[in-house]
């Protein structure tokens, strides 16, 4: 397999992985390869059915990466500097490596640094909405010098929402972290709001006066969603949030809230509610149950 045969290599193969394959199937020849396939008790037959997704599952990642003309690292915001670093070792030169990850912007001049001193061409990639249900549709912000490239190759792909935002690797990451702020930093007001009126039994007019408040937002319907992805994803979203804190700091800005919502998102994650119950109030029911057992 030559390097210009066009095949796309997903180092990390979750949620977003999964997703993108999916959403770009019969439009790229693709392998994956996944950390947790080294150990045998991290390997659930689901996550790793490659074939499942048009994909070929590697046994490791040179072998993933060997032909690549792009790479897209789908990680989790702590294993990213490891993954950058994995693939600097054995990336070809000229292939085009997409950090996907939500980390801070130092932490995406740290990886291209390491990228680029191999010969490939770095991209900060912002992935700016769930992966799911848009797939390849979901909206892609990409900075740096090779982001022209990463485009053209993302579309070829069959990604369809891109868009090349002005700056150096980091601009692109930069509006992710700052914008998580909000997004993330609201779920966990979210679920301290709730949790609170249920404890204290006014619930109902909680809800009421906040519908009140924001005409045309059903903070029920916010709240029952906000803890579903809390109680799938609190502990990858808590490694994002301590990505968002570093680029809090590093501005000088500060991070008082936000370092309460990396608490508030791994305290919900630690909980392992891997498929949680439908209904606001079972949710509620079954974190305040899990709160008092502690």
């Amino acid at each position: 397999m030559t390097h210009a045969d066009g095949t796309i290599a997903f180092i990390g193969f979750g949620e977003a992985g999964q997703a993108f394959a999916e959403g770009c199937a019969g439009a790229l020849r693709a392998r994956a390869y996944d950390i947790k396939t080294d150990d045998p008790c991290t390997r659930p037959a689901k996550l790793f059915d490659y074939t499942a997704y048009n994909v070929r599952g590697c046994d490791s990642l040179a072998e993933a990466l060997d032909g690549a003309r792009l790479i897209l690292s789908l990680v989790t915001a702590d294993e990213a500097p490891r993954a950058a670093h994995a693939a600097a070792e054995c990336i070809a030169p000229g292939t085009v490596f997409c950090d996907m990850n939500s980390i801070a912007p130092d932490t995406k001049r740290a990886n291209a640094a390491l990228i680029e001193a191999a010969g490939g061409h770095y991209v900060d990639v912002a992935v700016m909405s769930p992966v799911r249900p848009a797939l390849n549709n979901v909206p892609l912000l990409l900075s740096g010098s090779s982001a022209p490239e990463a485009l053209a190759l993302l579309k070829a792909c069959g990604f369809g929402k891109l868009r090349v935002v002005e700056g150096d690797v980091g601009s692109a990451s930069a509006i992710k972290m700052i914008r998580s702020v909000m997004v993330k930093g609201l779920e966990a007001l979210t679920t301290e709001c709730v949790l609170a009126a249920r404890r204290a039994g006014v619930y109902d007019e909680v809800i009421a006066s906040l519908n009140a408040n924001w005409p045309g937002t059903d903070w029920g319907e916010k709240a029952d969603y906000n803890l579903d992805r809390m109680m799938i994803h609190g502990l990858r979203r808590a490694a994002e949030m301590e990505e968002v804190v570093k680029t809090l700091e590093a501005l000088g800005t500060g991070a008082t809230l936000t370092s309460g919502t990396v608490k508030r998102q791994r305290a919900i994650g630690l909980m392992h509610i891997n498929e949680p119950p439908c209904g606001l109030d079972q949710k509620i029911d079954l974190i305040l149950q899990r709160i008092a057992s502690e």
